[in-house]
């Protein structure tokens, strides 16, 4: 094993600690949110041929990815009829969501969007066409540093160019 397995990051750290408050306090709702992000993590870093210790980016992108999933289940149980379940995978991805970092605004994106583009307009000495979609959109995300959700990035870039 690595010597790095053992040693956490700060977004485990502290789901750690949260979950110690959660357990003291007898708050069924967080400690059970708080497992599962916990279990998320230490599931991605064993994943793939050797464990190891994730960053603080991967671990807000598997924070992200479990809010993502409870969004998408909160919405399938609504269509199903199930608005208690909806309700309750609702609960789970907005206390999750306290982890993660704030979004950036629309008017941000949008600054980041225009700035991406005047760069490569720049570079180039000609603007941009709807073949550089797929690098703007790459560039931009990067800047986000998973700030932004990447559909509103692609949209927002598509918007630009087109």
């Amino acid at each position: 094993m690595s010597e790095e397995v053992g040693r956490h990051g700060p977004v485990t750290t502290r789901l750690k600690a949260d979950l110690v408050t959660a357990i003291k306090a007898g708050d069924d709702q967080a400690k059970a949110a708080l497992r599962m992000a916990i279990s998320a993590l230490q599931n991605a870093e064993v994943a793939g041929e050797a464990v190891r210790a994730l960053s603080e980016d991967e671990e807000i992108a598997v924070l992200r990815r479990e809010v993502k999933t409870r969004r998408e289940s909160a919405e399938t149980y609504a269509s199903a009829g199930r608005p208690e379940l909806a309700a309750n995978e609702t609960a789970e991805a907005d206390f999750l969501s306290r982890y993660l970092p704030q979004p950036l605004t629309a008017d941000e994106l949008t600054a980041l969007v225009d700035a991406q583009v005047a760069a490569l307009t720049a570079e180039r000495g000609s603007a941009p066409t709807m073949k550089d979609m797929g690098a703007l959109v790459r560039a931009v995300n990067e800047q986000a540093a998973g700030r932004a959700d990447g559909g509103t990035v692609a949209a927002m870039v598509k918007a630009r160019l087109g």
